[in-house]
């Protein structure tokens, strides 16, 4: 395995639409050669720099270190090339391990089937050098490898995150569908905040948006509730470095002295983020209000909207009369605002009666979504002035 002085290519994974935010936070944490890909961002780095970008990135989904690099065009090939790595040099027998794959090949139809034979390669030079083989665990293993083959180009890489990084350890209740820590943490870097002003999340439901919102202004490591990493279980795991950089980002927490508030008409909505925003510890800095954003009026200056709108699934009302009101709402009642929300209906901005300033396509998982920016003005665009 690398020493924790050499440097090595590490590939973060995304959600698509926020592979540039990433780029971003990259260069600001001193990664070198970055490489924007398809949902993806490639760079290079020692052992530190890995455990940073682990407890520092917003935006990033996992990161893998790719380990051995081959071209197989059958399953012959492909054996004879998994039976050649030394998976010892990884992991020890006693340790647990899991395979997740990404295949797109007219070579290799079955994804599970060369899963399989990857499992077998590794389980049979284990016996054969050791006399034990490692036990496969398919939910909380202690080493993860990542398999990806386009075409003929089979790379497997170590996943250093273990589980995905969006799992914070601070979510302890769930309220319909809460949109994804990763993906709050994106949308709110491309809405522009960055802990200056005042923040509101009109339709906060489980309130995934305020705690993110928090931890940028506070500048908090998105992992500090996170008591586990993958590359905890590896070999080469050098814990006092761990820590010294763990120490280190959690210096840089700062004050901050705006307001971030949260709206919902759900009392079970707030109780769930209630919840969560205690888990994060962030109960001072966020405000939660029983209130029909459609009968509220701009409290703030200035202010940012960013919202996830709950659509039909929460609120039994027609969806074109939904986003009429959003529309309506943002007009009269918040006039020199910045608004953003993010919809899968991608003919939403028709039916708000405004004209979005921005539209970005974005990812939520596999569905499609957009989202909009919505500059309101007092009167003429001409005065221009967002307070």
């Amino acid at each position: 395995m690398f020493a924790n002085n050499d440097s090595f290519t590490m590939q973060a994974k995304t959600f698509y639409g926020l592979e540039d935010v990433l780029v971003q936070e990259l260069k600001q944490l001193g990664a070198s050669q970055i490489v924007k890909k398809n949902r993806a961002v490639e760079f290079l780095g020692d052992l530190g720099f890995l455990y940073k970008a682990n407890y520092s990135l917003r935006t990033a989904l996992k990161i893998l270190v790719p380990i051995h690099h081959f071209k197989a065009k059958n399953e012959t090939i492909f054996e004879k090339e998994i039976n050649k790595i030394p998976w010892e040099n990884y992991f020890f027998n006693s340790q647990s391990f899991a395979i997740d794959a990404t295949v797109y090949s007219d070579y290799f139809k079955h994804s599970q089937y060369i899963m399989l034979k990857m499992k077998d390669g590794i389980v049979d030079r284990f016996r054969k050098k050791f006399g034990k083989r490692p036990d496969i665990e398919r939910f909380n293993p202690d080493i993860k490898f990542h398999l990806h083959i386009s075409n003929q180009e089979v790379t497997i890489s170590l996943d250093s995150s273990g589980d995905p990084l969006f799992k914070r350890g601070y979510r302890k209740s769930h309220f319909e569908a809460p949109i994804n820590e990763v993906l709050a943490a994106g949308l709110l870097n491309l809405a522009g905040w960055d802990g200056k002003g005042n923040f509101l999340d009109p339709m906060c439901g489980s309130g995934t948006l305020l705690v993110e919102a928090a931890m940028i202004a506070l500048n908090m490591p998105p992992q500090l509730h996170r008591k586990q990493f993958g590359f905890m279980n590896w070999k080469n795991f050098d814990l006092e470095l761990f820590n010294k950089i763990k120490d280190t980002r959690i210096n840089r927490i700062k004050d901050f002295s705006g307001k971030i508030v949260g709206y919902d008409i759900s009392d079970k909505a707030l109780v769930s983020a209630k919840n969560n925003i205690e888990a994060a510890d962030l109960s001072e800095f966020i405000e939660l209000k029983n209130q029909d954003f459609f009968t509220s009026q701009k409290e703030l200056f200035p202010l940012l909207v960013v919202f996830n709108p709950p659509y039909d699934e929460r609120l039994s009302i027609t969806t074109d009369h939904f986003y009429k009101n959003i529309g309506d709402t943002l007009k009269n009642n918040y006039k020199n605002t910045l608004a953003w929300f993010i919809t899968s209906d991608l003919e939403a901005y028709k039916k708000i009666g405004l004209r979005p300033s921005r539209k970005i396509k974005i990812y939520n998982g596999k569905l499609e979504c957009r989202f909009f920016q919505y500059d309101i003005y007092e009167g003429s665009k001409k005065n221009k002035i967002i307070s």
